[in-house]
């Protein structure tokens, strides 16, 4: 079964000797919701996340919509399991492929054909499972010899095309998306988004994070609006979106 389950689930950051303004400025760029600070002690806490019920089964097809800063990327690491709540639980029951940092568990001093494994393993593949994906891994990126080089000479659209060729190798349950991904020259990325959209049909939850209007709408049904890690208002999609944006 398919399903993800959020009861009363916040995540709160606590950043310490941090009076500048500028570093409170910048964390809310990088995480949103609402700074708070401890009267206890020096400390920031950064309120990402506040009080989130959600309940999401198979077929759910949800846009996260919300200003910069709302709060929708920490949303999808909580949905992802890279963050755990602070306070309530999450339940997440599937194979979550999160196509939010596709570099995420490379090291650039490694050979090409070793990440594809370092980056599987971090996806939550065995090692033999990694190492059985490697010949279409390596043949989807079009990589050629550069897969025997080292990471750091690759240019970020080959190391684009090989991050992407391993997240998107295994059928996942739960799909975690931050805007839809261009990956490499015109032919190239429409090679990888013939390959994204077979995935994204197939998963049993998709959950995408836009400020583009009708990229929610070719991908997703119902919406939920947050402003400063809160959720205003769930629904349908277009309900939502005339409520967070107003009418097009």
């Amino acid at each position: 079964m398919v399903e993800i389950k959020l009861d009363n689930a916040s995540v709160e950051f606590s950043i310490y000797n941090a009076r500048s303004r500028s570093l409170k400025s910048n964390l809310m760029k990088r995480v949103g919701g609402h700074i708070g600070q401890s009267a206890k002690d020096d400390r920031v806490v950064i309120h990402a996340l506040r009080d989130i019920n959600l309940h999401l089964k198979t077929g759910t097809r949800l846009a996260l919509v919300g200003h910069n800063g709302a709060g929708k990327s920490t949303m999808l690491h909580l949905l992802g399991g890279v963050y755990e709540p602070s306070s309530g639980s999450a339940i997440i029951k599937g194979r979550v492929s999160s196509l939010l940092d596709l570099s995420m568990g490379m090291d650039p001093e490694q050979t090409g054909r070793e990440n594809i494994i370092l980056r599987a393993v971090f996806l939550g593949m065995s090692i033999a499972q990694a190492k059985a994906l490697v010949p279409e891994i390596a043949e989807f990126s079009e990589l050629g010899p550069y897969l025997d080089l080292p990471m750091r000479t690759y240019s970020s659209g080959m190391a684009m095309r090989l991050g992407f060729g391993v997240s998107t190798a295994i059928q996942p349950d739960i799909i975690l998306m931050d805007e839809m991904i261009a990956v490499g020259d015109v032919r190239f990325a429409e090679k990888a988004r013939a390959r994204l959209h077979k995935i994204m049909d197939n998963a049993g939850i998709l959950v995408i994070a836009s400020h583009s209007s009708e990229t929610l709408r070719q991908y997703c049904d119902r919406a939920i609006w947050l402003k400063e890690g809160q959720v205003l208002a769930g629904g349908p999609l277009e309900d939502i979106l005339k409520e967070a944006h107003g009418p097009d």
